[in-house]
């Protein structure tokens, strides 16, 4: 099972319109806009799109963004 850290998390949380193939794409679109200076959340953000590419749907839509 793939675990996210609070940091990716985090980003999950701000971009998700509530499926894994959107929020990749928001997530993509957010990268692409970061300047040179932003180098430490363009790698977070990197290595969230790899492990969102590496569940499925089904297991994102179990994924808990708001535990107790």
């Amino acid at each position: 099972m793939i675990r996210f850290t609070p940091e990716e998390q985090m980003l999950m949380m701000l971009y998700s319109p509530g499926n894994r193939p959107g929020l990749m794409a928001e997530l993509a679109t957010m990268k692409n806009q970061l300047s040179g200076r932003e180098k430490r959340l363009r790698i977070l953000t990197e290595n969230l799109l790899e492990k969102l590419a590496q569940i499925s749907d089904a297991e994102f839509a179990e994924l808990d963004f708001y535990p107790d």
